[in-house]
């Protein structure tokens, strides 16, 4: 639980505040940029939730945190906000907040679908998101992108009894399918797996209606920069490999990115998506 006597400095004055624990994994001013702003090394509250809303999406990024490291005073609110995940991002395709210190903070993603619910990447354990997902139809796979964050995976799968499923470059001992080779894998005709190493040996991308791509620690949305962004100085297997992997998704069309790590992004069609990746692939070759 977040204390008022360990609140950093230089916040906005209020009932939100952010203390010393926090790790910087960026989850809060990602999902509530309104309130929260990075502040160097940690996180810090800019500006004090107005309405109604904006102190529910607060609260939100509150339970979402993965190390509990921000507070406030008004605990009423903390009810609702465990409730409200998962969150809507986007038709069937929600974020599931509560991020998991073990994958420092990593989002996952729920896909609701008549043809079996698919959870991308693990959240932290939690009771109340537990209920909320078998409320939803409960999880029938769990997607998990590559080895950094995959947070409470065994649980989720103890819950509801979903398979898991990992490329062999960084599947875990127990993982009920495993993928080989680099060739994508379609799971069904709205779901494709695509192997793209690099980040780690086993990382890959999840494609969903030609839409939204979860895309793990492999690519995300630089703020800062305004690009599709991936990163060199965070690679653990190979930064040549990682550059012709981002080539391969040339070939896809997508709407969204959805990253682990990162912010996620949209553009209005997918030929808008394969511009900015393009820019952004010469931008990395750049470097």
């Amino acid at each position: 639980m977040a204390q008022r006597a360990k609140a950093y400095a230089g916040q906005a004055e209020g009932s939100f505040f952010v203390d010393r624990a926090c790790i910087d994994c960026g989850t809060c001013y990602q999902f509530a940029p309104e309130t929260f702003e990075d502040a160097g090394s940690h996180s810090r509250v800019r500006a004090q939730p107005g309405d109604g809303e904006a102190k529910l999406r607060a609260a939100m990024a509150l339970v979402a945190c993965p190390v509990a490291a921000i507070g406030t005073e008004e605990k009423a609110l903390v009810g609702a906000a465990s409730h409200a995940f998962p969150s809507q991002v986007e038709d069937e395709v929600s974020f599931c907040g509560w991020t998991s210190e073990k994958s420092f903070g990593a989002s996952s993603w729920f896909i609701e679908r008549a043809a079996g619910n698919v959870l991308m990447d693990s959240p932290r354990s939690s009771p109340q998101l537990m209920k909320r997902l078998e409320e939803k139809g409960g999880v029938s796979l769990l997607v998990l992108s590559h080895q950094d964050d995959v947070a409470d995976h065994a649980a989720y799968h103890e819950r509801f009894g979903c398979p898991r499923l990992m490329h062999a470059g960084d599947a875990m001992r127990g993982c009920e399918r495993v993928i080989e080779g680099e060739e994508p894998v379609a799971l069904s005709d709205d779901l494709l797996l695509i192997p793209t190493p690099g980040h780690t040996a086993g990382s890959m991308c999840l494609l969903y209606r030609e839409t939204f791509l979860f895309t793990g620690d492999h690519l995300w949305w630089n703020l800062g920069k305004g690009r599709l962004s991936a990163s060199k100085a965070y690679n653990w297997f190979d930064w040549e490999t990682q550059l012709a992997s981002l080539e391969k998704l040339l070939d896809f069309r997508f709407r969204w990115v959805l990253p682990g790590h990162g912010h996620a992004h949209r553009e209005a069609t997918p030929e808008a998506m394969r511009d900015q990746l393009a820019r952004s692939i010469a931008g990395l070759r750049a470097l």
